[in-house]
């Protein structure tokens, strides 16, 4: 009997101890995870610095002192470039590593190695679309360049190094959490942030939604619901300027779009991606110095999309923000310039219907002709599961991403994508000299190499010069070329020539001493090209060019308070007339107050207030009522925009949009608006109860910064912000500000100023995650350390040195 208990005993903790070191439907196995010497608990770190003032680093030539402040921000000093981009490569993946393999995963379509099924989907729509492809691309043009092809080496030898020192225990805690541990870096990995940054940012595009809302209602109606001008833009470029060339020509063909329906596109991305940018010419500051301003707004997460660096050696001194996996500054300054990006939209995909021959998809029709097709087949392991392949028919247009084996609907469908991202591209180049650039001429020369995706460059220099710049690649289109599918068949629809640089957009010093761009439309009808995207924003821009008009002797102080402006120039466009619809006879003591509290309205966004709630949840009943046709058709359509939809408001009262389908009656506008206005009020009051709290702006808005896996202990809710999307402080739900900056560039030193909504490590156990949040959320701002040599600066918190490891 002893014997056999002994034996149980045995036998049982081994089973145990197999459990725990097995994952169980997707958990991570727990005898490691909860070890307290090998588990989540090593994750946990004390306050201050947790790493030794001096390393050992194989692979270095000279020591390297890396400097931190209070942002923890790595000011990086070396005696050469190679040194400076490996230390760059080390510190970056001490905090980051995590989320620099997973952006590399997402990219290369490799998810569901590590996270299962359940990405599957996700990782062939991403090899689809050629994200992994372009990344492969990317890295060929970058090993062309000596000098960038060295650093990007450099920088991946340094993420190795710190990779290869790392045991279990000091993984982060996502590879605990996701069982799995990290690869091996690469100069290829690095070249990632293109494809993750195009398909961010240039691949939103509506031509099979366009095609659907023409085929269903004409091109009467569709003119009216999506125009592409409107009369009171104000564009990037100021109005009224002038082209001194003659533009290469692109005549409409004589021929049709094919009409064909499609029930279901593939995902895009949010249409809230954007960001505001401006300069101010010496004339209108106080200091007489140029103030430069950018903030791109993206999605919030923890980790934040950005890392800051400070790379300091005797070819260079700038500083800025990375995407962490790749070593040039994307925006920032240095001892003479500053630049910054904003979102330009610009249609830069196109979609193709493609003729297979038969069944076999081996020839497809072009020209009157059948051409072979290129078959590409992808693997994927799958954590849970088989392993996945996935067949890409690729014909001359590109990629064809709609077939029988994807939202194809069986087959009906087979579309090519053209995109302008999948050309080889030289954009690293672009921006290593720019961070490189000693003036504007430097800088213009640097633009010559950026293709994408299509930016508006702020520039700003201590000589006094201010600028912007629309550079990248983009094809010459007739008039609604590439709006709606095309027939792939024809010769007529292909993209012949692309607009020169010296035909770009672009004004340098003008004669209203400022510059901005808010992702509106760039350029009024006088430029001879073809421009039209279907996503401009509307009132940022304006509010932004307003406040500029008037400012003068405007210091950084001022530049930041613009940043962090909450005016609703859409509430004041949309509220008199909605409140003038409200037939107020029948109101009771309820609405008579919220009635009140809206025309007592300043339009600005505070945190505290209850009137921005009210206004923006009528609004969205208002919009989804008025347009609740758009959700019956079988056919995947786009909404008519906010400023569309109010002006459309405005001049027609009998709208035959805002009849309710769901009732026998015939509604008229103010019928819609009387409606919407006391449903507003209901969710109000059902919200109160189920929440116990006031519905002021910040709680109402609930602004969330998400860990990138929704982990939910890892992000951070109810952040106490203003602003909302179409606010110059564009802090919506999970979108807005993702870093702020302020430069002053004064000829005797550049200073600095920026926050973001995150921190620079990515661990949740330190101390210091999400430390930056509160400020960047109240309008605060950190100044950066900046200079010729910060190592003696009151700021310097923590130095450590990296020796060469062989001397």
């Amino acid at each position: 009997m002893k014997t056999f208990r002994f034996v149980f005993f045995i036998i049982l903790t081994m089973a145990l101890g197999i459990a725990l070191n097995s994952r169980i439907k997707g958990t991570p196995p727990l005898g490691k995870f909860l070890s307290p010497f090998q588990g989540f608990w090593q994750n946990a770190e004390k306050d201050g610095f947790n790493f030794k003032e001096e390393l050992k680093i194989p692979g270095l030539s000279s020591p390297v002192k890396v400097h931190y402040d209070e942002m923890r921000i790595p000011h990086i000093q070396a005696e050469n470039e190679r040194d400076l981009h490996m230390a760059q490569g080390y510190v970056t993946a001490r905090d980051r590593l995590w989320q620099m393999d997973f952006f590399a995963r997402l990219v290369m379509g490799r998810l569901s190695e590590v996270i299962g099924k359940r990405a599957l989907d996700f990782d062939r729509h991403n090899r689809r679309i050629g994200l992994k492809q372009m990344t492969i691309d990317t890295y060929e043009q970058v090993s062309q360049d000596p000098e960038l092809s060295a650093i990007t080496e450099a920088y991946a030898e340094g993420v190795n190094t710190y990779i290869n020192q790392l045991s279990y225990s000091d993984y982060p805690l996502e590879f605990k959490l996701l069982d799995y541990k990290p690869e091996a870096w690469s100069a290829l990995k690095s070249c990632m942030a293109y494809a993750m940054l195009s398909n961010t940012l240039s691949r939103s595009e509506a031509d099979l939604e366009n095609t659907n809302a023409l085929s269903l209602f004409g091109p009467e109606v569709f003119d009216l619901l999506f125009p592409e001008q409107l009369g009171n833009l104000d564009p990037v470029i100021p109005k009224g300027t002038t082209w001194p060339f003659e533009p290469i020509e692109a005549s409409k063909p004589d021929i049709d779009f094919p009409l064909q329906l499609t029930k279901e596109t593939i995902d895009k991305p949010h249409p809230l991606n954007g960001s505001n940018n401006f300069a101010v010419a010496g004339s209108k500051t106080q200091s007489g110095n140029v103030l430069l301003a950018n903030e791109p707004d993206l999605e919030l997460t923890l980790p934040s999309i950005w890392y800051a660096n400070h790379l300091q050696s005797p070819t260079k001194n700038v500083m800025g923000v990375t995407v962490p996996g790749t070593p040039v500054v994307l925006i920032g300054f240095n001892d003479s310039i500053s630049w910054g990006v904003t979102n330009s939209p610009r249609d830069q995909v196109d979609w193709y219907a493609i003729e297979f021959k038969d069944d076999s998809r081996d020839e497809y029709l072009y020209n009157n002709q059948w051409f072979k097709t290129e078959k590409v087949i992808e693997t994927f392991e799958v954590a849970d599961g088989p392993t996945v392949t996935d067949t890409i028919i690729r014909v001359h247009h590109g990629p064809v991403v709609y077939d029988r084996n994807f939202k194809g609907e069986n087959g009906k469908a087979n579309y090519a994508m053209r995109w302008i991202a999948h050309l080889p591209n030289t954009t690293f180049l672009a921006m290593h000299g720019i961070n490189k650039a000693s003036n504007y001429e430097d800088f213009k020369q640097a633009l010559r190499l950026f293709q994408g995706p299509p930016q508006n460059f702020v520039f700003g220099s201590t000589q006094g010069e201010i600028a912007t710049w629309l550079p990248g690649k983009f094809p010459v289109k007739w008039p609604e070329q590439g709006k709606f599918l095309m027939d792939g068949s024809l010769t007529a629809h292909e993209w012949k020539a692309f607009i020169p640089f010296e035909h770009m957009m672009f004004v340098k010093n003008p004669d209203r001493d400022f510059v901005s761009s808010a992702n509106q439309h760039p350029v009024d009808s006088l430029y001879p090209y073809y421009v039209y995207d279907h996503r401009y924003e509307y009132y940022r821009g304006r509010r932004i060019n307003d406040r500029l008009r008037v400012m003068n002797s405007i210091t950084p102080k001022d530049m930041m308070r613009l940043q962090n402006d909450n005016y609703n120039y859409m509430a004041s466009e949309s509220l008199p007339m909605m409140l003038d619809y409200l037939d107020t006879s029948a109101f009771e003591q309820k609405q008579w107050d919220q009635y009140k509290t809206l025309r007592r309205w300043d339009y600005f966004n505070e945190t505290d207030l209850n009137a921005p709630s009210v206004y923006q949840l009528w609004w969205d009943k208002l919009y989804v009522s008025l347009w609740d046709e758009f959700d019956t058709v079988s056919a995947q359509i786009d909404k008519p925009n906010k400023f569309v939809t109010i002006e459309l408001l405005k001049s027609d009262s009998t709208l035959a949009f805002a009849d309710v389908l769901e009732t026998e009656n015939i509604e008229t506008t103010s019928d819609l608006i009387n409606q919407t206005f006391g449903e507003a009020l209901d969710s109000l009051h059902n919200w109160t109860q189920k929440h116990g709290e006031d519905y002021t702006w910040s709680t109402f808005k609930n602004t969330r910064i998400n860990h990138i896996l929704r982990l939910k202990p890892f992000s951070q809710e109810k952040v106490p912000i203003g602003g909302y999307s179409s606010i110059v402080n564009a802090a919506s739900k999970g979108h807005g500000p993702s870093w702020r900056m302020v430069v002053e560039m004064d000829p005797d030193g550049v200073r600095a100023w920026g926050v973001y909504p995150g921190s620079q490590t990515g661990n949740p156990g330190s101390p210091l995650y999400g430390h930056m949040i509160s400020r960047w959320a109240t309008g605060d701002y950190y100044q950066l350390l900046f200079g010729p040599d910060v190592s003696t600066s009151d700021q310097v918190l923590f130095t450590q040195t990296f020796y060469p490891k062989n001397k």
